[in-house]
């Protein structure tokens, strides 16, 4: 598909661009009306459609907690299985459409792998995510960037002192939750292990309080968010923090959301979740 194409449905999902203004692009970048009739249901996430794990799976417990957190009270999902005993858990951070029913699906697949999967909705402050995405996506830029980062930070106090939880804890995010779970690194001296999807990088000074191992997962087509990554590696290895980089070429910018299919290339979502189960397999169990 073509690139611009992909731009201009985010800076729709982002609020910047309004829903005729977009219908207009759109037809004038497919070649007319029709063709971007045809394109719509390519560009419009099918959460549903794309579901993993059904929500009622009865191997797992799942269900909406609150957490007490920086800016008050954080709404999250949170799943497990129900077999008894502890174990690890891994925060799941969603992309700049806040907590939708992919990223819960996502947080049901984590469970299943023995993990404590915690969800939470960066969107509490104002109410929870909305159900309408073109409603969700302007409220990320009303949240303030240092609180944000503390209520994520609060959920991996929340998670270590879990009664059912072994102490130890991960974070895996996508999007605008990579570039959060980079910061969460930074800001989380008690992060085991973090794993964020293409998200933008923290600043070379922050590195070094990183004690987190990361494993870094990027598209070989995303020039805005990999044009950080050479600062990024220099300050990494300069700081001596421990990290596996995987660049996947061919896919692009959000390759891993499979409720997208304008988005999601599925050799390289099977092939990075692979590698992240791996990672927090080492991580997170030993």
């Amino acid at each position: 598909m073509d690139p611009r194409i992909i731009e201009l449905r985010d800076d729709y999902a982002r609020g910047r661009l309004g829903r005729r203004a977009f219908l207009r692009s759109l037809a004038q970048l497919a070649g007319g009306t029709a063709a971007a009739a045809a394109l719509l249901p390519l560009l419009e996430p099918a959460p549903a459609s794309a579901q993993v794990v059904p929500k009622d799976d009865p191997r797992l417990m799942a269900e909406r907690i609150k957490y007490p957190a920086e800016s008050g009270e954080m709404a999250a999902y949170f799943a497990r299985t129900k077999e008894g005993g502890k174990r690890p858990a891994v925060i799941v951070i969603h992309e700049n459409r806040g907590l939708n029913p992919h990223i819960e699906d996502v947080a049901r697949r984590v469970a299943l792998e023995g993990y404590l999967a915690l969800a939470p909705d960066a969107l509490s402050p104002f109410g929870g995510t909305p159900t309408d995405p073109a409603e969700a996506s302007p409220l990320f830029l009303k949240l303030d960037r240092d609180t944000n980062v503390g209520n994520f930070v609060a959920a991996v106090a929340y998670l270590k002192t879990h009664p059912l939880s072994t102490g130890k804890v991960g974070c895996m995010g996508f999007c605008w939750g990579g570039g959060v779970t980079n910061r969460v690194a930074v800001n989380a001296p008690d992060l085991a292990a973090a794993a964020p999807f293409y998200g933008a990088q923290p600043t070379a000074e922050d590195v070094p309080k990183i004690k987190a191992a990361l494993l870094l997962h990027y598209a070989g087509s995303d020039e805005r968010i990999n044009a950080g990554i050479p600062a990024y590696e220099e300050a990494l290895k300069k700081a001596g923090v421990e990290y596996a980089l995987h660049m996947y070429e061919g896919a692009g910018h959000a390759f891993f959301n499979d409720s997208n299919p304008a988005r999601y290339n599925k050799e390289a979502a099977e092939l990075a979740w692979k590698r992240t189960l791996e990672f927090f397999g080492r991580k997170l169990r030993t």
